[in-house]
């Protein structure tokens, strides 16, 4: 498994808007800077975030995006699995209880279940709060 560049973008992205939420929301434009990642693409992102209802949009000249939620209730997985999709390890896995038909015979589809609770493990263990704190261990300047 590879998290792409949208799904690290998008977390910097949230930990961005998380950290520098103030009196006044936070601009993309001020998070491109500080991330050294292009608006254009912040802008698909944000656009995918605001859907999931993750953060809302504050029009106007003064507007910008802030959380919907506090840090602690997103964890890094529903970040990632909302950019990127499910995150199993491989596409039997993808529904609901294996739907494959050489299920009954397949050695390897316990490791792959395995590996994906694995997964799931990690990513929906550290919220965005842990990595504000983080953040605020290592100082401003952060790259994920």
């Amino acid at each position: 498994m590879k998290i792409s560049t949208k799904g690290r973008y998008a977390l910097r992205l949230m930990l961005d808007i998380a950290v520098n939420d103030g009196a006044e929301p936070v601009r993309l434009k001020d998070t491109a800077k500080r991330q050294s990642i292009s608006v254009k693409y912040l802008e698909q992102i944000i656009s995918s975030l605001v859907r999931a209802g993750f953060v809302k949009s504050i029009r106007g000249p003064q507007g910008g995006y802030r959380l919907s939620k506090q840090p602690s209730e997103y964890t890094v997985g529903m970040i990632l699995r909302q950019v990127e999709g499910n995150m199993v390890p491989v596409s039997c896995l993808e529904t609901e209880g294996v739907d494959c038909e050489r299920q009954e015979e397949c050695v390897t589809l316990r490791i792959w279940k395995e590996l994906d609770q694995a997964i799931r493990g990690v990513l929906d263990k550290y919220t965005l709060e842990d990595l504000v704190s983080w953040q605020e261990e290592l100082g401003n300047h952060y790259v994920i």
